[in-house]
């Protein structure tokens, strides 16, 4: 880390137009983050979602199963995305 602050110092005094282009990497950054958080590991990777996955079963009917692959990928990477393959429907498994 200690070489990145001392290179970013060297280029940041090197460049003319340091402002703006700082302003292009932070929002850069930004609009990553945003993608990220936007998506699920089972939104992305797992195919399209079905109508029974986004239906939720009736009283007395059997639970949806979980897709516990992308269950797990979706906590360890990013949580935030376990909230969108929950709301699209796609953590769910489809019927077979």
């Amino acid at each position: 880390m200690k070489h990145f602050v001392s290179f970013m110092k060297i280029w940041l005094y090197f460049t003319p137009n340091t402002v703006f282009i700082m302003k292009k990497i932070v929002k850069s950054i930004l609009v990553c983050f945003l993608a990220l958080s936007m998506t699920g590991c089972a939104t992305v990777f797992g195919g399209p979602v079905s109508q029974y996955q986004k239906t939720k079963p009736a009283p007395g009917q059997p639970q949806r199963e979980i897709r516990i692959l992308a269950l797990i990928a979706d906590i360890v990477l990013f949580l935030p995305g376990t909230i969108v393959d929950f709301a699209t429907g796609a953590i769910y498994r489809p019927r077979q």
